[in-house]
């Protein structure tokens, strides 16, 4: 087994086992369904992109549009306590990728810019303006990909959640430029966890993430709470969780990040397995940006928008004004 260079990233492979769309381009139809999870929303709709994949997507609440994306293999649902709490003042938007929760999930299309491509469709057709983005994990990499592709178009505020410029070094780096640029896999693992989740134990990989003693969650998090996570996740089929992976990992967003320039906030918690140096950087690079470090006794984890909900939604709500 390769030899990592800190131990959150020796921590996180023990678990692991081992073009633009166009908007005319997308229609959308309501389903009278009751949303999953904790969450109650007024609406649970979809909307069909240009290449015929219906997006799921939950809507709650009137005012300024708040589009909340997951990270990788997480649903909307996930921002349960987001959508309750923050629908009072804005219109909270939780997509849910494709592939992922209860959208479509095509054979094709598993790569950042064609998630960026679904996200700049889907607020053409809500016709949304002046909207805030919040990403979680690789939700930040969509939002990354779209600020590269389409630049600041209808958005006006940013909110990036615990994700790293780039998750997978290159040859001769130095423990340095690991840590600044948040790099926790070299190729050789990114490849070796994308062939388990691919594998015929692709599922039992994925159930190390989640164990009490695996790298999303603190150990005080709830064990029901970690198995609602789970059975989320696993509504993405895994082979297409595995290509997803390793075209989001393989990414480096250095060069986009500096170039934002509206209102950003950077999240994250001490307790998550990316590092804290990474996300001092992203906030240096964006002009005017604010970072909140969770503490790992406040459930500063990966996920500490489902740990602490109460503080997480407090300062997005102060951010967002």
């Amino acid at each position: 087994m390769t030899e990592l260079y800190q131990p959150s990233r020796r921590k996180f492979l023990k678990f692991a086992g081992g073009a633009a769309v166009a908007a005319a381009g997308v229609n959308a139809h309501a389903a009278d369904e009751e949303v999953k999870g904790d969450a109650k929303d007024d609406a649970k709709n979809t909307v069909m992109t240009d290449d015929g994949t219906d997006l799921h997507f939950i809507s709650k609440g009137t005012g300024t549009p708040l589009i909340m994306i997951p990270g990788w293999s997480q649903t909307a649902a996930m921002y349960k306590y987001q959508i309750d709490a923050l629908s009072d003042k804005y219109r909270c938007i939780a997509i849910d990728m494709r592939g992922h929760g209860d959208s479509e999930k095509p054979a094709h299309g598993y790569r950042m810019q064609r998630l960026a491509a679904d996200l700049r469709a889907f607020i053409y057709y809500e016709d949304l303006a002046d909207v805030a983005v919040m990403g979680h994990s690789m939700g930040c990499s969509v939002i990354w990909a779209y600020w590269d592709m389409f630049g600041s178009d209808r958005i006006s505020k940013i909110v990036l959640i615990d994700q790293a410029p780039t998750v997978t070094s290159q040859p001769g780096w130095t423990d340095e430029q690991k840590a600044e640029a948040g790099a926790i896999f070299d190729p050789a693992t990114l490849y070796k966890i994308a062939a388990d989740l691919s594998g015929p134990d692709g599922v039992k990989t994925t159930e190390g993430f989640f164990a009490p003693e695996g790298i999303f969650f603190t150990k005080e998090f709830p064990e029901d709470q970690r198995k609602w996570a789970l059975e989320q996740n696993l509504k993405f089929p895994r082979k297409h969780a595995a290509e997803l992976l390793v075209n989001h990992c393989t990414q480096d967003w250095r060069d986009v990040i500096p170039r934002i320039d509206k209102p950003t906030l950077v999240v994250t918690g001490k307790a998550s397995f990316f590092p804290l140096k990474s996300q001092e950087w992203i906030a240096k690079q964006i002009k005017g940006s604010k970072l909140e470090v969770f503490d790992a006794e406040e459930g500063g984890s990966h996920f500490m928008f489902l740990e602490n909900p109460e503080k997480f939604n407090q300062i997005v709500g102060e951010f967002l004004g």
